[in-house]
């Protein structure tokens, strides 16, 4: 009996693992396959750029669409809500370009991490973080900061 109640456990909890893992997971869509509304935004939104692809996510519950794109060699990433608005934009940008406070925040969480790739992170249209991809002993992390160079309460 107690051998049953164990795999039953089990592959209960192998159920578990698998239903939280799908729901946070990337699907890659097609342009015809968003919205109407989202495919407007992500018109605007990609002007001038190359677009690399789009995909949908639930976060926090809620079903966003991304459009990756990419212009003058930077990335940029816009996540849209199912009525077009837009939630968040990631730029690429320069380390070098940053003010020094952010430069010296991102460095220092880094540690003895290289910096890979820096953007900047935008909802509502108002600068929230920096997030950085840091490389380290073959590992890659990501980490942020606020506009002011400071570690975040939470991330963004």
């Amino acid at each position: 009996m107690k051998h049953g109640r164990l795999v039953f456990c089990a592959a209960c909890g192998a159920v578990l693992v698998l239903a939280i893992s799908a729901a946070g997971q990337e699907k890659r869509l097609k342009k015809s396959d968003l919205p109407r509304a989202v495919q407007k935004a992500a018109e605007e939104q990609s002007k001038g750029a190359t677009i690399r692809g789009y995909s949908s996510e639930v976060e926090n519950g809620k079903l966003q669409y991304e459009v990756e794109t990419t212009a003058n060699g930077h990335s940029r990433d816009v996540t849209i809500a199912p009525d077009g608005a837009i939630l968040e934009v990631e730029d690429q940008v320069e380390l070098a370009s940053l003010p020094a406070p952010v430069r010296e925040g991102l460095h220092a969480m880094a540690g003895a991490g290289t910096i890979t790739k820096v953007e900047s992170i935008t909802k509502q249209g108002k600068l929230v973080a920096y997030e950085a991809q840091v490389r380290k002993a073959g590992k890659r992390s990501e980490i942020q900061v606020g506009p002011d160079g400071k570690p975040l309460s939470h991330p963004e």
